[in-house]
């Protein structure tokens, strides 16, 4: 499936780190980062991430927020957040609905292993519509950071 700008993307409803429900939904009135990500503690999804988290007083200067998700437990999101002293919301895609409702899995990953996030980008705009996407094929590509910065700045 794949996600058309200027269209409204599908809500959902995941745990965080702290076993809480977020609510995409909950999100409008604020722009918003959709981060796909692999798996937790790998090398190039602790790039991405770390470097969001060494952006974020930059995106949250844009009326911004960042939630980041992939198919690990909550457990395994708490410890890697902790671990990365993460300030953003890692959301739990563990059943694997909201990857694919994005156009962001990999039905079949490295090692055998099987029903993954890809590592993709989608930005929201405050009214919950596509302003922006990247979606990478390759899991060991970071997303193009300086794309993202460029449509947020376009969004304020």
């Amino acid at each position: 499936m794949t996600l058309n700008i200027g269209t409204t993307v599908p809500d959902f409803t995941l745990k965080n780190s702290d076993l809480e429900d977020v609510t995409l939904a909950d999100q409008r009135g604020q722009n918003v980062v959709l981060l796909f990500f692999p798996l937790a503690f790998t090398g190039t999804c602790t790039e991405e991430l770390c470097h969001m988290r060494d952006s974020i007083s930059k995106i949250n200067d844009l009326n911004s927020n960042i939630l980041a998700i992939s198919v690990d437990s909550p457990f395994t999101l708490k410890k890697y957040k902790e671990e990365n002293a993460l300030n953003f919301p890692l959301l739990s895609d563990f059943n694997k609905e909201v990857s694919q409702a994005y156009g962001a899995f990999y039905k079949e990953f490295v090692l055998g292993l099987k029903g993954v996030s890809k590592r993709a980008v989608f930005l929201l705009d405050k009214n919950g519509m596509l302003q922006y996407s990247e979606v990478l094929e390759n899991a060991g590509d970071l997303p193009n950071f300086e794309s993202l910065e460029k449509a947020l700045s376009n969004l304020n």
